[in-house]
């Protein structure tokens, strides 16, 4: 569910509040479920909020990359032997992606 709520506010041109998110999702979802797990977003820092009105508005602190890479480096954080877990990972990529991994380990892409 957290990710629907984040691609709701990543189409969003302005920060939404929990009512408007849960207009956007279309979805029957109680606003007080969509207000739960914005507050959850935004004690693991994905999301920010301002007050509007009585409560708040949020938006998402980073783009969907960008919160993909904080995810990836927050699983390889939990490991210990981090060697084994990149290797494993570099071993299971296509040969275009660990193509276009080379190319921004070198500095020649993006």
């Amino acid at each position: 569910m957290e990710s629907t709520v984040l691609a709701a506010l990543w189409g969003a041109d302005a920060p939404l509040t929990p009512g408007q998110v849960q207009g956007a999702l279309g979805a029957p979802l109680a606003r007080t479920t969509v207000t739960t797990i914005l507050t959850r977003l935004y004690e693991k820092g994905t999301v920010t909020r301002t007050r509007s009105g009585r409560g708040f508005a949020y938006t998402p602190t980073e783009d969907a990359p960008g919160l993909t890479a904080r995810r990836m480096h927050s699983e390889l954080q939990k490991e210990e032997d981090r060697s084994t877990v990149l290797a494993r990972f570099v071993s299971q990529l296509t040969d275009e992606d660990e193509q276009l991994l080379r190319e921004l380990l070198d500095g020649d892409a993006r």
